[in-house]
């Protein structure tokens, strides 16, 4: 699959899922082993204290991690996450969110893929990791 079927695969996943379209997130853009989300975090993202929530970060690595997974595995393949691990670095705003996912080993029964997430200025708000079980597709 070429770079530019991965990220039409992928955008049309996204386009699927009414998770993802209720979140309000994006694909930024995809290639092989890397992928951007992006969210414009809003004041329904954010906790009581007025940051980004946590949950809402958290989920943004999952994804982008996943979808970094996902561009790398072959047709008639699922994945699905099994571990992440989030570091919570610095707070967020309501702002442009982005997480880029990339894998660091994809083999054929696990995967382990890394994200960090980043608001519009460029500041490390989270880096996390996730394993990832790939299997064949249910149909």
């Amino acid at each position: 699959m070429g770079d530019h079927d991965i990220e039409t695969d992928l955008r049309e996943r996204i386009a699927r899922s009414a998770f993802h379209s209720w979140v309000g997130m994006e694909l930024v853009a995809a290639e092989p082993g890397r992928v951007e989300i992006g969210l414009d975090a809003a004041e329904h993202h954010l906790n009581l204290q007025g940051t980004l929530h946590g949950g809402m970060i958290a989920t943004l690595a999952d994804t982008a991690t996943g979808l970094a997974v996902r561009s790398m595995v072959p047709a008639g393949s699922r994945h699905v996450t099994v571990q992440l691990d989030v570091h919570y670095l610095s707070p967020g705003r309501a702002g442009h969110v982005t997480a880029v996912g990339t894998t660091v080993r994809v083999g054929a029964t696990i995967a382990y893929a890394e994200a960090d997430v980043t608001d519009e200025r460029g500041r490390l708000l989270a880096r996390a990791t996730a394993t990832v079980a790939v299997t064949a597709d249910r149909g």
